[in-house]
């Protein structure tokens, strides 16, 4: 489906995102990046988790300097959990990474195989992983993986795009997102995007 076609439905289903979607016209198409960019796009999102859009970019921008300008398994192998913390990942995070470049350097772990999976299944093998929850799972499957029905409930960003969308006294509850997200099956990706580019409306950030 074409991307204004995607754009026409979401407007058949949902008036509220009229200004958005005229503020910001069509939506992107989602597309899978290649086999050889998925770990790198994997640890971005492990190092953004729980953290601001600025700080995270500070932090990934150490990491890469600290593995030498390349983030894949064997790279990250290299180095130790020290410079990993002294880039500004936590403990905990430092840990999930090499445990990745683990996995998927042994072969346990199967990037190469995510485009033929289904997103629950490739959710569960990413979460089996310590330190990789929903929301990481998410976003690789949404701007890695290019999948086209990823409704990220959790996500903070889609949570307040939602709400100002649709004037909300209180911010929406992932439950209630998960609810009301359901009239939209087939292209929520696309609608969490308008969603976080509400946000940026609003923030004066476009």
């Amino acid at each position: 489906m074409a991307s204004s076609d995607v754009r026409d439905q979401l407007l058949k289903a949902d008036r509220k995102f009229a200004p958005v979607i005229a503020a910001i016209g069509d939506p992107p198409s989602f597309r899978a990046k290649p086999t050889d960019q998925r770990f790198a796009a994997l640890v971005s999102s492990v190092t953004s988790q729980l953290l601001s859009t600025k700080a995270a970019a500070t932090i990934h921008g150490r990491l890469v300097e600290v593995v030498g300008g390349q983030v894949t398994p064997a790279t990250m192998l290299q180095v130790e959990t020290a410079q990993l913390r002294a880039a500004g990942l936590s403990n905990a995070k430092a840990r999930t990474m090499l445990d990745l470049a683990e996995r998927v350097h042994g072969g346990h772990l199967r990037l190469d195989a995510h485009a033929r999976l289904d997103d629950d299944t490739v959710t569960r093998e990413l979460v089996a992983i310590n330190g990789v929850g929903p929301w990481t799972a998410h976003m690789y499957l949404l701007f890695t993986l290019g999948r086209k029905d990823i409704w990220p409930t959790g996500d903070m960003g889609v949570r307040n795009g939602w709400s100002i969308i649709h004037r909300l006294e209180e911010r929406v509850t992932p439950g209630e997102l998960e609810a009301r997200g359901r009239k939209f099956e087939g292209y929520r990706s696309t609608v969490a995007w308008y969603c976080w580019q509400a946000v940026h409306l609003d923030r004066g950030d476009l």
